[in-house]
């Protein structure tokens, strides 16, 4: 979840460079749109909706093509989620980054005897490697993007990023770049041209590795409750989400005790009360 996560934080970080990307026209106004569509059942964590003048861009990016909703039926749901609250047109892209021979990674619709909706399929190893290269919102992606020699393309992605001035920026570029790479290549090349002490410097790197292990917890949690009791309440999973990382532990211990939701109710309310 670490490489969702790092591309969920990028699109959000340089809106304007990803619509200018995977948009036709170039908008002149980009903004992130905070929405409430990512509930349950049918929801994705590494979801990013951009605004422009008259149009919604929703992204999602895939590390697998494995998804417990078929990835076809979740795009046509939050399209028809957006249309009936936004009401402008919607360009849909799923981002597969790592390489797979898997039929949903060249599935662009989805269609049953009465509907058929189309959405747009990236896949990061077809991609040429110099938009990536020449911007630095997109640098991280570059690692995976189409090439018969490893070395030449790290060692790009490598001078890419010691053009960046500001020292900050340059940091975090890096790091979301290692992690990025970590998909592709073996941890001994990425080293060899991404120097380690540069993603250490990083206060970002340790971050995004916590919140992609709470995320797995957190879903590893819902879906025991879920196995046990039915699908619980949206309320109350929204009430999990915000837990620490240790008092996910501690739930994930607890729950081996309760007999209904009623115990799991009674366990949230005495987290809140302390």
């Amino acid at each position: 979840m670490a490489f969702d996560n790092v591309c969920k934080i990028l699109a959000e970080k340089y809106p304007t460079d990803f619509a200018h990307w995977l948009l036709p026209d170039e908008p002149r106004k980009v903004k992130l749109l905070k929405t409430e569509l990512s509930i349950e059942p049918i929801r994705a964590d590494s979801i990013t909706f951009l605004q422009t003048e008259n149009r919604i861009l929703h992204l999602e990016f895939q590390t697998t093509a494995k998804s417990e909703t078929p990835i076809p039926l979740r795009m046509l749901d939050y399209f028809v989620r957006l249309v009936r609250k936004y009401d402008v047109p919607i360009t849909q892209v799923v981002i597969f980054l790592q390489q797979t021979s898997n039929e949903i990674a060249f599935t662009e619709e989805y269609v049953n005897e009465m509907t058929n909706h189309r959405y747009r399929i990236i896949r990061m190893w077809e991609q040429d490697s110099a938009l990536f290269l020449n911007n630095p919102a997109l640098l991280p992606l570059a690692p995976l993007t189409q090439t018969d020699s490893p070395q030449w393309l790290l060692s790009q992605v490598a001078q890419s990023i010691a053009r960046i001035s500001d020292r900050e920026t340059r940091q975090n570029i890096a790091a979301y770049t290692e992690i990025l790479a970590g998909l592709k290549f073996e941890k001994d090349l990425i080293q060899q041209f991404l120097g380690e002490e540069i993603m250490q410097e990083s206060v970002i790197y340790q971050d995004i590795l916590q919140k992609g292990d709470k995320q797995g917890e957190e879903r590893t949690i819902i879906r025991q409750l879920n196995r046990r009791f039915g699908e619980i309440d949206s309320s109350l999973i929204d009430r999990i989400r915000v837990l620490s990382v240790e008092k996910l532990d501690d739930l994930a211990e607890a729950l081996l005790d309760f007999s209904e939701v009623s115990d799991l109710i009674a366990w949230l309310d005495e987290q809140e009360e302390n």
